[in-house]
């Protein structure tokens, strides 16, 4: 694996930030790491790209020790914090060579370096341009760049789309699919559609302490409640009472109530039992009885559901 934290605990004075954690991060996944602001996610990441020190426990990066090789470390990581780190009177090619001789990339390799970056991140067409007068979508861009010249295996990346258009978004995220293959690469992000969008894994942090770790999918499933439909009904000469009889008949179906009705519809809320698809069972049901069914949506626990559940304080 690329990323090891075994029962990682962080003091501030008497304040635990990070209370005992552990987790695994193998090569090629992309987790998105999630927590409220104070919950000790920054911690975490502070302490993996070796910015900070833990009180207790230990954390590896591709087996090293990073109390022990801090230097080492640093060449394994790449980091894009929020705060773009770029200097805006540089062009986009003097940068990235400047960010390619901090990272120690030997003096011969270093234009190769460059020249493959600003193909993967989609530079070409800018790279002689002064970083100031890019996009801010660019400006990630040439960040992403400098965070990957010296070609580690472990990315951390820090709200990278925050602030950007809704194409520029769509870019960023195809680049970090795009880089998730090769690479170890850790997200963290507010907007849970970048999570659902992006991410093979989910780390969510509240109060120093994991309090879920999964893929979307599972967490959704995990978290999942009772099953909770609603169908659109064209409006017949049956009686809505004999409707809402009908569907609570079904097998697994706990209650079926009529929440609106107008000239042309029926709109039905129907709640069934957790773990039960009952859709198929509610479409046969309404044939059967030589209605027109309309429309038919099955409610689902958003990650930004799950989140708001697990950081409640």
């Amino acid at each position: 694996m690329s990323i090891r934290v075994e029962n990682l605990t962080k003091y501030y004075g008497p304040t635990a930030a990070v209370k005992d954690i552990s987790f695994e991060i193998n090569t090629g996944q992309i987790v998105g790491f999630l927590g409220p602001n104070g919950a000790g996610k920054s911690t975490t990441m502070k302490i993996i790209t070796t910015y900070l020190t833990q009180n207790q426990g230990k954390v590896y990066v591709d087996g090293l020790d990073t109390e022990q090789k801090p230097i080492e470390v640093r060449k394994k990581i790449g980091y894009l914090p929020e705060q773009n780190p770029l200097y805006l009177d540089m062009n986009v090619i003097d940068y990235l060579k400047f960010a390619a001789e901090l990272e120690s990339v030997p003096k011969n390799e270093i234009e190769s370096a460059v020249n493959k970056v600003v193909d993967l991140c989609g530079l070409q067409d800018v790279r002689h341009k002064d970083i100031g007068e890019l996009s801010k979508g660019f400006k990630q861009r040439v960040g992403l760049a400098q965070a990957m010249v010296h070609n580690p295996e472990v990315l951390i990346l820090d709200e990278p789309t925050s602030g950007l258009d809704p194409n520029q978004i769509i870019e960023i995220r195809k680049l970090i699919k795009q880089l998730g293959k090769q690479k170890t690469l850790v997200l963290s992000t507010h907007i849970m559609q970048e999570v659902e969008a992006t991410c093979d894994r989910v780390l969510i942090i509240n109060n120093g302490e994991i309090v879920a770790d999964g893929s979307p999918d599972s967490l959704q499933d995990k978290f999942r409640g009772k099953v909770e439909i609603n169908l659109v009904i064209k409006k017949d000469s049956i009686d809505k009472d004999l409707i809402e009889r009908a569907i609570a008949s079904i097998s697994n179906v706990e209650r079926a109530r009529v929440t609106r009705t107008d000239d042309k519809t029926i709109t039905l809320h129907v709640s069934a039992q957790k773990g039960h698809d009952v859709r198929e069972d509610i479409f046969r049901k309404i044939v059967s009885m030589n209605l027109v069914l309309l429309g038919l949506h099955q409610e689902e626990k958003s990650l930004e559901d799950i989140f708001r559940l697990l950081t409640k304080n």
